[in-house]
């Protein structure tokens, strides 16, 4: 029977096509307009002289959707919701960092107007830092908030309590959902009436897991009544819908999402729950017209893209060659800075003992038994080159931004292709080349070529390797599994 092809609105439809090849495409950060002269000073202090397509195109749309300033009175109609789909590596953070710095820049009183919501800790962390260079010496106030420090330090980094009653401290809170939940429902004076920007970054994520429920809080946080002064009635936001007189009379702060992912789904129901209003898509997801019109057949289901440098194989092999073949590849082809995923947090530390206990190879587990700080020193160690194999699950290294992986290995094939996405994706970032390798399981090897095939992942190489290349390495393998068993005792 014929596929019915589902209805998709027109904003999914018809994306902002930006550029995937990032390396041609670069645009020198003067070339876009309307980036305040302050910004761009910080750029370039920063080594930054070019935006990658995906910042050259969605700074300036945010920045156009505040032009009038954030307060949006009379004549201003409510900006557009944004959404961003684009490969790991391309830059997504720098894309919501300037504009949403620039449109603060102005302010006087300070209120949270920037909300940045992101699955893990780490994440968090990475983006309060990139927010803190680009605030530093603006005045503007960014707290972090991720359970790292006791609740009660939080809310005091939040607000503080005056005669007059509470004041916010901060004018932009990246939060991870649990915590931030805690805050929206526990901590007095803690107010998003003034909200102007919600960001959900990782945001499939965030609508599959539990975090649905942190956003549905966040929103109605934000329409909430506050009701301890008369005159901020005037300010009581309403939900957006058709434009009225009634509703254009009064000045209200609008709330806009800016959603950004890697894979961001391409399934409308679930784009559905966010809510989203007259929402523009941005997306370097796309099929490749060929010269004469047609699309390239391969590419007309690629939901997903890949960065451009990356090489991938995989390595059709059972349950027992598994640790062999990755000793083969650290020790006899001597792979350097190889970022290593398994399943489970148990793999991870099972197998971080067992080359260990094998020697040769400088190998580091990371995983969310470590406190922050060990993984933190972790990553710089690997980043230095001083570690060639970090053995890490997926909840700890989603989004990182690891610098310099040459290869990710799948030591565990993974079940869902938004995981494969995000794995071989830490590596081949902003234009540089990277290799990705599966270990697949010769029963798993249809399921995985069909979970890739219709992603519309055609170019991986079958890479075999042979029995006798492993012989070596048994004896020494199996006296490290002897020494692993007495410790393990």
């Amino acid at each position: 029977s014929p596929q019915v092809q589902p209805f998709l609105p027109q904003w999914l439809a018809q994306p902002k096509r930006v550029q995937k090849r990032i390396k041609d495409n670069l645009c020198p950060i003067r070339d876009v307009p309307g980036i305040h002269p302050r910004l761009l000073k910080k750029l370039q202090m920063n080594g930054i002289e070019s935006f990658f397509p995906v910042q050259a195109e969605v700074i300036p749309a945010i920045l156009q959707s505040a032009s009038n300033g954030y307060l949006m009175g009379r004549g201003g109609y409510r900006p557009k919701d944004i959404c961003v789909s684009a490969p790991t590596g391309s830059g997504k953070t720098l894309s919501f960092v300037i504009p949403i710095v620039q449109v603060l820049l102005d302010r006087v009183v300070c209120h949270v107007r920037a909300l940045v919501v992101l699955p893990t800790k780490e994440l968090a962390q990475q983006v309060s830092k990139v927010f803190n260079v680009y605030t530093d010496g603006t005045g503007l106030k960014v707290v972090l908030i991720t359970g790292q420090k006791s609740f009660a330090k939080e809310q005091e980094m939040l607000v503080q309590k005056k005669v007059t009653g509470y004041c916010s401290l901060a004018d932009i809170v990246v939060a991870t959902p649990g915590r931030l939940t805690d805050h929206i429902n526990q901590t007095p004076g803690f107010s998003l009436t003034q909200l102007r920007f919600l960001i959900v970054d990782e945001a499939d994520r965030m609508i599959d897991d539990m975090h649905q429920n942190c956003l549905n809080q966040i929103v109605k946080a934000a329409f909430r009544v506050e009701n301890d002064s008369g005159s901020n009635m005037l300010f009581q936001r309403t939900k957006p819908g058709p434009l009225t007189a009634a509703s254009s009379c009064s000045p209200q702060i609008p709330l806009q999402k800016l959603l950004f992912s890697a894979t961001l789904t391409q399934d409308p129901e679930k784009l559905q729950q966010l809510d989203l209003f007259q929402p523009r898509l941005f997306t370097s997801v796309y099929s490749e017209k060929n010269r004469d019109g047609t699309e390239t057949e391969q590419e007309t289901n690629n939901k997903y893209t890949l960065p451009e440098g990356l090489s991938q194989c995989y390595v059709p092999c059972d349950l027992n060659s598994k640790p062999l073949l990755l000793l083969y590849f650290m020790l006899k082809m001597k792979f350097t800075r190889v970022l290593c995923f398994t399943n489970s947090r148990e793999a991870s530390h099972r197998l971080f003992l067992l080359v260990q206990a094998f020697g040769g190879v400088t190998v580091a587990e990371f995983s969310s038994r470590l406190a922050p700080n060990e993984r933190q020193r972790t990553m710089k160690e690997f980043e230095q080159g001083k570690i060639q194999l970090l053995i890490s699950t997926d909840a700890t290294a989603r989004g990182i931004d690891v610098k310099r992986v040459n290869y990710v290995i799948n030591y565990d094939a993974p079940q869902f292709i938004r995981t494969y996405i995000h794995r071989v994706g830490r590596t081949a970032r902003a234009g540089e080349a990277g290799v990705a390798f599966s270990l697949v399981l010769r029963i798993q090897e249809r399921r995985f070529l069909r979970m890739l095939r219709d992603a519309g992942i055609r170019d991986i190489k079958k890479h075999p390797v042979k029995g006798n290349s492993l012989k070596p390495l048994v004896q020494q393998y199996e006296a490290a599994l002897c020494k692993l068993e007495k410790t393990v005792k």
